[in-house]
């Protein structure tokens, strides 16, 4: 799992830079028939299949759908951006409950672009109209934070893992280890 997830990143980034858009679902197969050729696992298509069906079926973490119901309470408001597609965003809200608190998802398919290109976080400016400043990013990934920090957006990082911060020479503006966290960090 840890090869194909890395890998999965590695091969946004590479498609990006190379500019070889494919949206993500593509990348996350392509990084699972790596990972499975490199540890020397048979995966059949039925396998690759019902691994892949597994991003259809994921849910967010428990304190995800509180804290967007008290952020949308006080009337902020939110969006996905990030790298899946639609119908994978689509799939998460459904599976986790919190539906009607995020307005249309930002996902990287518009740009072509993966995060951190900075093509990718400039899609909360235009779908909000707000300055730079006047929008907080959130992110489960150090790299994610420091690259919406980089381009301008006060950032938080939700550390779950108590990972230690990348070293990319910006970093974000806070870190917690759950939603309640960045709750707090907007002043809601």
């Amino acid at each position: 799992m840890d090869l194909w997830r890395s890998r999965q990143f590695e091969y946004t980034w590479l498609r990006t830079l190379s500019r070889r858009y494919v949206d993500f679902r593509q990348i996350t197969q392509e990084a699972l028939v790596f990972a499975a050729t490199a540890t020397k696992l048979d995966l059949t298509a039925d396998k690759r299949d019902r691994l892949m069906q597994t991003f259809l079926e994921l849910k967010a973490w428990p304190d995800v759908a509180p804290a967007l119901r008290d952020l949308k309470a006080k009337g902020i408001r939110m969006a996905f951006l990030a790298n899946p597609t639609a119908k994978m965003f689509d799939a998460v809200i459904r599976n986790s409950g919190p539906e009607g608190l995020l307005e249309e998802h930002l996902s990287t398919d518009r740009v072509q672009a993966y995060k951190p290109d900075p093509r990718a976080y400039r899609m909360g400016l235009d779908a909000f109209g707000l300055a730079r400043e006047e929008i907080a990013f959130a992110a489960s990934a150090s790299w994610d934070a420091s690259g919406a920090k980089a381009f301008g957006y006060p950032a938080f990082w939700v550390n779950r893992a108590y990972l230690p911060a990348e070293v990319l020479g910006v970093a974000p503006d806070a870190t917690g280890a759950g939603m309640a966290d960045p709750v707090k960090f907007v002043g809601a």
